[in-house]
């Protein structure tokens, strides 16, 4: 698997090289399960790989309320856990109180920016990899009509929205894309069972693709889209295994190597801070491709694609950031 080039960090001079010898790495999961097939299992694998690959364990923790995301950050500090990894924006404010308690520790906070002297912020263009993927998904539509599912209802996950609504544009004007949201609560990212109920809603709509950002919810978004015949697309980890030919691909963020990279810069020494913002061009983002999924993507699918992919990249098309503004264009 690849190594993200974390050198594209806008870092200060300052370097765990203390640690390097005395590493203890510790990992917080986001509310939805290490399990759930998607963001936080991706945070998982890139943990597993180190220990893997470096024979040092860490420790880890699946937070159950939000109640408990200051007390994990200060708990894994006090026992000198270092560096300290957490997944998912919602870290943001407890990292920001807990950060400047702990100098010596090195934290990374993945899918959002705080910015404190020792933290490493990891972020994606989840608006560029949900362009192609939304191409794909128009492409491959037999009504014209595609959907997306999202899971609670925050301007994160509207980067996944827009982008996707854009590439469909792309690929077909007249297109129809139906979005929906779980809720708005963090109960949304486990929620397979509405997600299953969603699913149908679109699909009685008329949509024959449907693209979910949802967590642990997706699950049930690809499981009833299968069982209807119809195609899903997964997020975050690839996820075309799951439901085998009927998951046209899965828009992949490089989350494992971020939370890999983190620990494995502490272990050399090399631990830098400041911002990281990976898309296309940077292999932080991108669409899934395997045996499983193989004779769903005509040849003509993925040259429009990649003609598109290399376009972004060379700054001929700009994907629209929902964050930018709070609103999306297309």
């Amino acid at each position: 698997m690849k190594r993200i080039v974390l050198g594209l960090l806008a870092t200060t001079a300052m370097t765990a090289s203390a640690f390097a010898a005395d590493i203890a790495p510790a990992l917080i999961y986001d509310l939805g399960g290490k399990f759930d097939k998607s963001f936080n299992e991706a945070a998982y694998n890139g943990a597993e790989r180190f220990k893997q690959e470096t024979g040092i364990a860490y420790v880890e923790f699946e937070i159950s309320n939000d109640a408990q995301r200051e007390q994990a950050l200060r708990r894994f500090a006090e026992d000198g856990r270092n560096p300290i990894v957490m997944a998912g924006f919602t870290w943001v404010d407890f990292l920001n109180k807990v950060a400047p308690d702990y100098p010596e520790v090195n934290f990374t906070i993945i899918d959002d920016k705080v910015d404190q002297p020792n933290v490493r912020s990891v972020t994606f263009k989840e608006q560029e990899g949900s362009y192609l993927v939304g191409m794909m998904a128009a492409l491959a539509s037999k009504t014209g009509t595609v959907g997306f599912i999202g899971g609670m209802q925050v301007p994160l996950i509207g980067k996944f929205e827009c982008g996707y609504v854009g590439g469909a544009k792309a690929a077909n004007p007249d297109a129809k894309v139906i979005r929906s949201y779980t809720g708005d609560t963090p109960a949304a990212w486990n929620d397979p069972v509405k997600g299953g109920e969603i699913t149908r809603t679109q699909m009685d709509q008329g949509a024959d693709v449907i693209y979910h950002a949802a967590g642990g919810t997706g699950v049930g978004v690809l499981q009833a889209a299968a069982d209807a015949g119809k195609l899903g697309i997964g997020v975050d980890s690839n996820q075309n295994g799951l439901q085998p030919g009927h998951v046209l691909t899965s828009m992949v963020k490089q989350v494992d190597v971020a939370v890999y990279d983190s620990f494995m810069d502490a272990k050399n020494g090399e631990f830098t801070y400041g911002v990281a913002d990976l898309g296309l061009a940077e292999d932080g983002v991108g669409y899934a491709m395997d045996d499983n999924n193989a004779p769903l993507v005509t040849d003509e699918m993925k040259k429009a694609v990649e003609d598109t992919k290399a376009k972004i990249i060379a700054g001929e098309i700009e994907v629209h950031n929902f964050l930018s503004d709070n609103a999306c264009p297309y």
